[in-house]
């Protein structure tokens, strides 16, 4: 019969053999996801791998940990592999993962106590090591509670159906790798995780060129004469939806400007700031750097010391309109337009220019609606020609050639046709405007006829989803559409119905948003009610608290692109909670707290 001692041996290598092969399971996982939480828990296990070949005391003690070491990384790849979002778990789950990479430095330092000669052990009091081994169970033992695993008992009876386990978690995992790459999913994957959502990447990937472009030639020509000067500061002025943000981004992608700039265009949109400070954070975060108090100085000192660059805020109205953060945003342009090798161009509702920047002449007259024709070509773009020109024309006489409103007509008429749409506007219009020509009459027309589109109608809880989309500036990736339950049936055909109509739109991140008109035009007439923002703040609430338990450490990256692609919703959300008579006060408190 074997002795003690020969049984813990066994134990040893047969546990070691184990978490070997979960080891290179979660090799290939990182490889293929990149995601930092693993490669943590990863390095840690890999070296845990090798003070166990040299244990010399407490040998017992060490198996167990080991064995439900390897049970905790068995179930945290499981979740992996049964994920349907990828890499992108929720909050709850990335805190038990982040919990469990502690304990595992723990038992790190447990096992090398361990070793014959350690030093370490020498830095340990009487009693210190039992209270460090306490706290290593008790962090498995948590972690196993949340992942709802056994501990196992009889481990020598358990040692081949756990290496059996171990083995058909890594070929799951080989089998899932295989069927990304024949999809070619693998790589978007390891894009998407390897930084696309950090505040550094996120900068340097400017949106694309607009696809559809009708209509704004000459202003173009302008913008790019106004270049031509050795100094250049441009406003592009007009209505809301009149294309000013498009017409931004042709010029930021024509040769002559990507010759001359190359890799330092920046384009920023404004719309989550309201001061001088979050405006300066935005560009700095676009920079690249770390978040701070105010970076106005570290701004203007980058683009002091940097070549040739071209800086494009858009939507600035935002942050400029407010009387109370006018004075110090036109000053902050005044700053900037004090760097000669800086070029500034704006987007801004509205037929005024900021005071204190002396802008190029001549000046880029306010946009326009479009000529007759380039609005057909545009709307042709959009629903096909296969409408006769005399429906056509008569739609476009609703939109008052304005792109936006064109973009959303034409999405409807895509779907029903033209008949439909005129005859549903002679309904909608008497409860609606007198007119028909103001500018957010017709707007707000758009909108109202897209709500009540067939495509909206046959998914009634896509208006809750719209609602809600109105206080989030950021929109909301899929993986948060299915993560912050959301009391919405069929989310993501909401989504779907959403898009279709015109009434959102995903961003380059591939997060939904409202156009700013539209979000505009719910959150005055149809907010989001208590009960659809609550589970929002549950959501990053758990973000925040998730974020305040690894800030710091090894595995404290993986919650920072999530906090960075939400601020200005978190901000709103919890701005809502604030309020005295909000039932969930006390949270929303501690939230604010978490977040400041």
């Amino acid at each position: 019969m074997p002795s003690e001692q020969a049984k813990t041996e066994v134990r040893l290598n047969n546990i070691a053999t184990c978490v070997t092969i979960t080891a290179n399971t979660l090799d290939v996982l990182v490889e293929t996801l990149n995601v930092s939480a693993l490669e943590a828990i990863l390095n840690t296990t890999q070296s845990l791998l090798e003070l166990v070949k040299t244990v010399k005391q407490d040998k017992d003690d060490c198996a167990e940990l080991m064995e439900h070491t390897q049970q905790l990384l068995n179930a945290i790849i499981s979740v992996y592999i049964k994920s349907d979002t990828g890499a992108k778990l929720p909050p709850s789950i990335l805190n038990q993962i982040a919990k469990f990479t502690e304990s595992l430095h723990k038992i790190h330092t447990f096992l090398e106590a361990q070793q014959s000669g350690s030093k370490i052990k020498k830095f340990f009091r009487q009693g210190e090591l039992s209270a460090l081994l306490k706290g290593c169970q008790e962090g498995l033992q948590q972690g196993l509670d949340f992942f709802q695993t056994k501990m196992t008992t009889n481990v020598l009876a358990d040692a081949r159906e756990m290496e059996d386990q171990a083995q058909l978690r890594h070929q799951e995992v080989l089998d899932i790798i295989e069927t990304m790459s024949s999809s070619d999913s693998a790589s978007s994957i390891s894009k998407m995780y390897s930084g696309s959502y950090t505040s550094s990447n996120s900068i340097s990937m400017l949106p694309a060129e607009p696809k559809i472009f009708h209509g704004r030639d000459s202003e173009l020509a302008e913008i790019l004469k106004l270049f031509n000067q050795d100094t250049t500061r441009i406003a592009i002025l007009g209505a809301g939806g009149m294309g000013k943000t498009s017409l931004a981004r042709m010029a930021l992608h024509h040769e002559q400007i990507t010759t001359k700039y190359q890799g330092n265009r920046l384009f920023i949109a404004c719309d989550t700031a309201s001061s001088k400070v979050e405006l300066a954070g935005l560009i700095g975060a676009h920079l690249g750097m770390k978040p701070g108090k105010d970076l106005t100085q570290a701004v203007l000192q980058h683009f002091s010391n940097a070549p040739p660059s071209l800086l494009n805020l858009d939507n600035l109205e935002t942050v400029w309109e407010p009387v109370e953060s006018r004075k110090e945003i036109e000053e902050f342009l005044s700053l900037l337009t004090d760097i000669p090798s800086l070029a500034l161009v704006i987007t801004m509702r509205g037929a005024e220019r900021p005071a204190k920047v002396q802008w190029t002449r001549p000046f880029l007259l306010p946009l326009q609606p479009l000529a007759q024709d380039a609005a057909q070509k545009m709307f042709i773009d959009i629903a096909d020609d296969r409408h006769s020109m005399e429906e056509v024309d008569q739609v476009l006489h609703l939109t008052g050639n304005m792109p936006l409103s064109i973009s959303l007509l034409a999405h409807l008429v895509d779907m029903e046709g033209c008949t439909e749409i005129l005859s549903r506007w002679e309904i909608e219009r008497t409860s609606l405007i007198s007119d028909g020509y103001d500018r957010r009459s017709n707007l707000e027309l758009s909108i109202s006829l897209s709500l009540s589109s067939p495509r909206i109608t046959s998914t009634p809880r896509s208006q809750d989803l719209l609602a809600l989309l109105s206080i989030l500036p950021d929109g909301l990736s899929d993986v948060e559409l299915n993560q912050s339950h959301f009391q919405i049936k069929d989310i993501l055909g909401c989504k779907a119905a959403l898009l279709r109509t015109a009434l959102a739109y995903t961003d380059d991140h591939k997060r939904l948003k409202l156009l700013v008109p539209v979000r505009e035009y719910m959150g005055r007439l149809l907010p989001p009610t208590d009960q659809m923002i609550r589970p929002l703040l549950t959501h990053f609430h758990e973000l925040l608290e998730l974020y305040m338990t690894v800030h710091g450490k090894e595995s404290g990256a993986f919650p920072i692109a999530r906090i960075t692609s939400n601020y200005a919703n978190i901000l709103n959300v919890l701005r809502y909670g604030l309020h005295l008579e909000h039932p969930n006060m006390t949270k929303s408190v501690y939230c604010t707290s978490d977040f400041n």
